[in-house]
C-alpha cells in the first residue's frame, strides 16, 4: 500500500520505535509478575495474613493498575487519532519509563506501614494508564508502514518484542537470584530490574525521536472531510475484538507471567526452577510469533487464530496434568511450557494485523488500543487474581487449565467471524 511512496528507511525505523516501547512496557510486566513472591512479602504481607494471603494481594494491585489501562487507551488514543501517533507515542514512553523506575524507590511496609502498598499500587495504576496509550499507536504505526502483502509480519514484530520484553525481565530476575542471596535478593535485589527502565527508555526515546509519522494519518489529514466516525459500530468492533483476544490474554498471562508463583505456591517447584521454567515457556511463545505472523499473511489471519484457540482448548488440562505429575523431570515440564507458550505464540503472531484491520484510521489507534487493553485488563490483569483465589477456596490445582479453556471457546467463536480476505484489503478501505 505504501511501498511506493514510503522508503525502507522508515518501514525499519517505525518497526524499530514501535517495537521498543513494547519491549519496555513488557519488561515490566514480566518483572512485576516473577518477582510477585519478593513483592509480596515485601509490601503485602500484613501482621497476621498467611503468605498466599500476601499473594492474592501482590496480584490484586496487579489487576487494579491493568483496569487503568483502558483509561489511557482512550485519552492517549484520542490524541494520537487527532494530532499523530509519533509525538503520541514519544509521550507515553517517557511517562511510562519513569513510572516503572519509580517502583524501585519505594520504602517497604516495614519501613513506612501501609504507605508502602499503597504508593505501589499508586505507580502500578499510572503506570498502567500510560502503558494503557502505548499499544493503539505501536501497532497502528508498524502496521501502517507495512509493506503490501507483509502486514501480519510487521505487526507480529509488536507481539515478538513482547516476548523479548517477557524474556528479558525473567532472565534478568534469574541472573539476579543466582548471583545473590535469597536476603539480598528480597532486601534489595528485586529494585535492580525497576532501575533498568530508566536507560532502556532513553534508548527508545532516542529512536522514537528519529520516526515518521504514519502514511495512513498524513493521508487522512490530506483529504479530511469532517466526517466523523459512528460511536455505536466502532463499540461494537471493540466488543467483538475482544472476544477475538480473550484465549491471548488469558493463556498469555497464565503460561507466560503466572506460571513461576503457581509452581511455587501450588506446586512447591523451588524459585529458580520455576523461573528457569516460565523462561522456557517465554523461548516458545517468542518461537512461533514471527512464523505464525507470516503464515496469516498468506492464508489469513483466521485460520492460524483459529487453530490456535482450538488446540488450546484441547491441550489446556493435559498439559496442566504433566506439570503436576511427580514423575514429570524437568526436561518434560520445560517441553510442556514450551508447548504451551507457543501455542500463545500462535495467536500473537497474526493478532496485532488482525486488530489494525478492523478499524478506519479515523480510529484506529483509539479502537485497537481499546480492545486490546480491555481484554488484558479483564482476562490478563485479573487471571491471578482468580487463579490463585480460586484455588485457595477450592483446592482444585487444575483452575489455570479451566481459566484457559473457558476463554477458548469464547474466542474460537468470536474469531470465526473474521472475514477470510481481510488480510488482503487495505488498510484505509
Amino acid at each position: 500500500m505504501h511501498s511506493g511512496s514510503t522508503s525502507a528507511g522508515a518501514h525499519k525505523r517505525a518497526l524499530i520505535a514501535g517495537s521498543i516501547g513494547n519491549f519496555i512496557e513488557w519488561y515490566e510486566f514480566a518483572v512485576y509478575g516473577f518477582l510477585a513472591t519478593v513483592i509480596a512479602k515485601n509490601f503485602f504481607q500484613l501482621d497476621g495474613e498467611a503468605p498466599v494471603t500476601a499473594l492474592i494481594l501482590t496480584y490484586a494491585s496487579f489487576a487494579v493498575a491493568f483496569f487503568f489501562r483502558p483509561l489511557g487507551a482512550v485519552i492517549f488514543g484520542r490524541i494520537g487519532d487527532r494530532i499523530g501517533c509519533k509525538p503520541t507515542l514519544i509521550l507515553v514512553l517517557v511517562l511510562m519509563t519513569l513510572a516503572t523506575a519509580a517502583i524501585g524507590l519505594v520504602p517497604v511496609y516495614a519501613t513506612i506501614g501501609v504507605a508502602a502498598p499503597l504508593i505501589l499500587t499508586c505507580l502500578r495504576i499510572l503506570q498502567g494508564l500510560f502503558a494503557g496509550g502505548e499499544y493503539g499507536g505501536a501497532v497502528s504505526l508498524m502496521t501502517e508502514f507495512a509493506p503490501r502483502g507483509k502486514r501480519g509480519l510487521y505487526g507480529a514484530w509488536q507481539s515478538f518484542t513482547v516476548a523479548l520484553g517477557l524474556l528479558a525481565g525473567a532472565g534478568i530476575v534469574a541472573l539476579l537470584s543466582t548471583m545473590l542471596s535469597p536476603e539480598a535478593m528480597h532486601d534489595w535485589g528485586w529494585r535492580i530490574p525497576f532501575y533498568l527502565a530508566l536507560p532502556m527508555g532513553v534508548v527508545a526515546l532516542w529512536l522514537r525521536m528519529h520516526m515518521e509519522e504514519t502514511p495512513s494519518f498524513v493521508q487522512q489529514q490530506k483529504t479530511e472531510t469532517g466526517v466523523k466516525a459512528n460511536f455505536s459500530s466502532t463499540l461494537k468492533v471493540i466488543v467483538t475484538g475482544i472476544g477475538r483476544l480473550m484465549v491471548w490474554s488469558a493463556a498469555g498471562y497464565t503460561y507466560l507471567v503466572i506460571m513461576p508463583s503457581y509452581l511455587q505456591s501450588a506446586l512447591h517447584t523451588g524459585f529458580n526452577q520455576a523461573l528457569l521454567i516460565a523462561v522456557i515457556s517465554n523461548l516458545g511463545f517468542a518461537a512461533t510469533i514471527i512464523p505464525a505472523g507470516m503464515l496469516s499473511d498468506k492464508v489469513g489471519r483466521r485460520r492460524v487464530m483459529v487453530i490456535a484457540a482450538i488446540l488450546l482448548l484441547a491441550l489446556a488440562l493435559p498439559l496442566l496434568k504433566v506439570l503436576q505429575a511427580e514423575s514429570s523431570t524437568l526436561m518434560v515440564k520445560a517441553l510442556v511450557v514450551f508447548i504451551a507458550g507457543g501455542l500463545v505464540g500462535m495467536l500473537a503472531g497474526p493478532g496485532p494485523a488482525m486488530l489494525s484491520e478492523m478499524f478506519p484510521t479515523k480510529v484506529r489507534y483509539t479502537g485497537l488500543g481499546l480492545a486490546y487493553s480491555l481484554s488484558n485488563a479483564i482476562f490478563s490483569g485479573c487471571a491471578g487474581l482468580i487463579i490463585t483465589g480460586l484455588i485457595k477456596e477450592t483446592g482444585n490445582l487444575d483452575i489455570p487449565a479451566y481459566y484457559v479453556m473457558a476463554t477458548a471457546l469464547v474466542s474460537i467463536f468470536a474469531l470465526m467471524t473474521l472475514r477470510k480476505d481481510d488480510h488482503l484489503r487495505s488498510l484505509d478501505e
